[in-house]
């Protein structure tokens, strides 16, 4: 008989293939990251701002789909939405490997690309909100923060390793070894995940996504400006560095990835022992403190610092937040709930990088930083309206 987890302990012990399989499944967006600029600059010849809609079309059907994709974790089952998601997250590879090499004129290539690029941000979509979904099913919702922090170390690390090697995959072989290694990498996944026991959707009224956003916006909010800081520091750090004369911009990014990994592994059972708010409050002003640091900076050793805080202080806001979000809601619209919280990160992220590079154009990059360190302060306000108003509803 095939193995199955079951009862506590072994959930315990299959619960860590999850973030495993997602490290493997989230390659398919770290690997093409760099590369498709490259790709369509360089090898279809086409501008910028075409360049632009390729990355970017992926990260809008993440977005649009996120409350589909927790509706159907909490109707249809977890596991089944997360494997979803892992066969359309390989099925984009076989459109990379089209556009890659089907002898066609380049604008119907590109659009091959873009369909691929889609395929993708809806696969990432259905496998990050089944994924948790499932976690909390499996360990239930009092270590919902473990599983919030262990599958978002899976994500930044398939994200941070995808990058380099994607580079080195396309310098090598060119952009059909990023189709094959997309499609290739789900199936490597899913004999951890077919044997993990499958949770049942729970039963009950389903109200509409507004509702349910409508009972957490608070805590959406305050991941809204968390997400400001997130994408500043990924856009602008290195170009802080160059404009100030600056050596070694890379490592501002390894102190700021490294401090959000480090806090993750030493301190990620927190959210659930202390609760999300006190944690969130914390790292809010840990965050802000750093941004301010990078803002003030008058040589790069202030500058590492600040990056090394807001490392520490973004590590644990979503799986802080997130704690809170899933206990507010019923337990048959956990899924719609994280689907719509975690939205509002993607749209930090979208909108983060180009509404600062515009003021960044105008005041120059310290000024970015500025604006990230107030919306972290922000952050730390809607945290504390957001506990003040559950005290009023126990009280």
């Amino acid at each position: 008989m095939k193995f199955q987890c079951r009862g506590n302990t072994s959930d315990d012990a299959c619960f860590w293939r999850l973030p495993v399989s997602i490290f493997l499944c989230y390659l398919t967006v770290g690997l093409p990251l760099p590369v498709i600029s490259l790709f369509v600059h360089q090898k279809l010849g086409l501008n910028s701002t075409l360049v632009g809609v390729a990355v970017g079309i992926q990260f809008l059907a993440t977005v649009s789909t996120r409350s589909y994709a927790g509706r159907t974790a909490d109707t249809r089952g977890a596991k089944r939405t997360t494997l979803a998601g892992m066969f359309s997250c390989g099925g984009a590879g076989i459109f990379y490997l089209l556009a890659a090499l089907l002898p066609a004129p380049v604008w119907v290539r590109y659009a091959v690309l873009l369909v691929g690029r889609l395929l993708l941000g809806y696969g990432e979509s259905q496998m990050l909100t089944g994924v948790l979904v499932w976690g909390f099913g499996l360990l239930g919702p009092a270590r919902a923060g473990v599983v919030m922090s262990w599958n978002g170390m899976a994500i930044f690390g398939a994200l941070a390793a995808g990058a380099p090697l994607g580079l080195m995959l396309y310098g090598q072989w060119g952009f059909a070894a990023l189709g094959v290694s997309t499609l290739v990498l789900p199936f490597l996944a899913l004999p951890l995940l077919m044997r993990i026991r499958a949770t049942e959707p729970i039963a009950g009224e389903r109200p509409p996504l507004r509702q349910v956003i409508g009972r957490v916006w608070l805590p959406c909010a305050a991941l809204f400006l968390q997400g400001i800081g997130f994408a500043v520091i990924g856009t602008f750090a290195a170009l802080y560095f160059a404009d100030n004369n600056w050596g070694h911009a890379g490592l501002a990014l390894t102190c700021f990835g490294g401090a959000f990994v480090l806090v993750r592994i030493f301190c990620g059972k927190l959210p659930d022992a202390l609760g999300g708010i006190k944690v969130s409050q914390v790292s809010f002003a840990v965050e802000a403190l750093g941004l301010f640091l990078l803002w003030l900076a008058p040589h790069p050793a202030m500058a590492f610092l600040g990056a090394v805080l807001t490392g520490a202080g973004t590590s644990l806001l979503f799986p802080a937040l997130g704690v809170e979000v899933v206990k507010i809601v019923p337990p048959n619209v956990k899924g719609t709930a994280v689907g719509g919280f975690a939205a509002f990160q993607d749209i930090a992220y979208a909108v983060g990088g180009p509404a600062t590079g515009a003021l960044a154009a105008v005041a120059g990059y310290p000024s970015v930083f500025l604006v990230a360190a107030v919306c972290a302060a922000l952050g730390l306000v809607v945290s504390e309206i957001f506990r003040r108003s559950l005290a009023k509803e126990t009280a």
